[in-house]
């Protein structure tokens, strides 16, 4: 009978015990949730961080594969050779762009007047400004700053990413390893290849994008001089700053372009529109994926409705790291439950 008794009252506390640790899962589950949404944006600036991190460690590996330097100067070189590409081409095309940036802030206002003009010459476009009535701009502009808003300023976000990225690069294995210290010894190997297999897939994100930034400002750019378009270094930067975007980044590129294009003629402005869509098409369907061999088959529908959320989420700085987060999440999900699933 004692034995009994005492079989219940362990079953009983075990029992309880289970209970109290659902109880404390749920509430931990519950405060790394709240803290995550609070946090939001400074874990966007982590990743940004990181991006930057692999951005140099790559450049790193290709000096010490092409020159034979050991790692320390390969990195060192990779550093100071980007800062010095940046520095001269500020130097070189710093007074061209702001000249330019100040002359399309002039003209922009005139620009919106000349098309408001165009388009209340038909009764469709009648009916379009009319939904643009004084009420619906407000709630646009409103929408436009909270979109554009960020944790601490847009200096601030620069800076912060900026030293992140600097300390990522300087000693990255202390970070690696103390991640893997949260990770229990059966696990470790399974953690070590999923983040190498996430670098390398940061590595070519960020290689396509930086080809695709560079080919579409040049092919921009120059296309736009050739036709005799006002200020076309100014309109290649927006259409390569705006690459970072997929999708969306290229409708909104072409906007300050077809214009300002208008300004001259509905027929500039046409080939103005086509100059966007095939450079946009040229970069995105053929040079693009070349590059992107090493990265994830990202689906476009996954990755708008990923730009969607993240947009909502964290605004400008959620769109331009969804594509990079996505690879993430997609990665961690093949390798924690699609393959175990396969095993099983």
């Amino acid at each position: 009978m004692k034995e009994e008794k005492e079989q219940v009252v362990k079953k009983e506390l075990t029992y309880i015990e289970k209970v109290w640790h659902t109880v404390a899962i749920v509430a931990l589950l519950v405060c790394v949730i709240l803290i995550a949404r609070v946090a939001f944006n400074i874990l966007l600036m982590v990743l940004a961080g990181s991006l930057i991190s692999v951005y140099f460690h790559g450049l790193g590996d290709v000096i010490e594969r092409k020159t034979k330097l050991s790692r320390k100067w390969a990195m060192t070189l990779s550093v100071t050779l980007s800062f010095v590409i940046l520095g001269v081409l500020l130097w070189f095309m710093g007074s061209t762009i702001q000249v330019q940036v100040a002359e399309l802030s002039n003209t922009l206002p005139h620009t919106v007047n000349v098309f408001k003009e165009k388009l209340s010459e038909s009764t469709i476009g009648q009916k379009i400004l009319d939904n643009f009535s004084d009420g619906n701009t407000t709630n646009l502009t409103h929408t436009v700053q909270a979109f554009f808003s960020t944790s601490f300023g847009v200096i601030g976000d620069i800076y912060i990413i900026a030293f992140l990225g600097i300390f990522f690069t300087s000693n990255p294995n202390s970070y690696k390893n103390g991640i893997l210290l949260l990770v229990p010894k059966s696990r470790k190997e399974l953690s070590k290849h999923i983040m190498d297999r996430i670098s390398l897939s940061l590595k070519g994100w960020l290689k396509s994008m930086m080809v695709s930034i560079v080919l579409i400002t040049i092919l921009i750019a120059t296309s736009l001089s050739i036709i005799s378009i006002p200020m076309a270094m100014v309109l290649g930067l927006i259409a390569g700053s705006l690459k970072l975007i997929p999708n969306l980044g290229s409708l909104l590129a072409m906007i300050p372009g077809v214009l300002l294009a208008l300004t001259i003629s509905t027929n500039t402005a046409i080939v103005v529109a086509i100059i966007y869509i095939v450079s946009q098409t040229i970069v995105s369907n053929i040079i693009t994926p070349l590059i992107q061999k090493k990265m994830i088959d990202l689906p476009p529908a996954l990755t708008l409705i990923s730009q969607l959320i993240m947009g909502v989420l964290s605004g400008a700085l959620g769109i331009i790291l969804a594509v990079p987060l996505l690879s993430i999440i997609i990665i961690l999900v093949d390798e924690l439950y699609v393959k175990k699933i396969n095993e099983e």
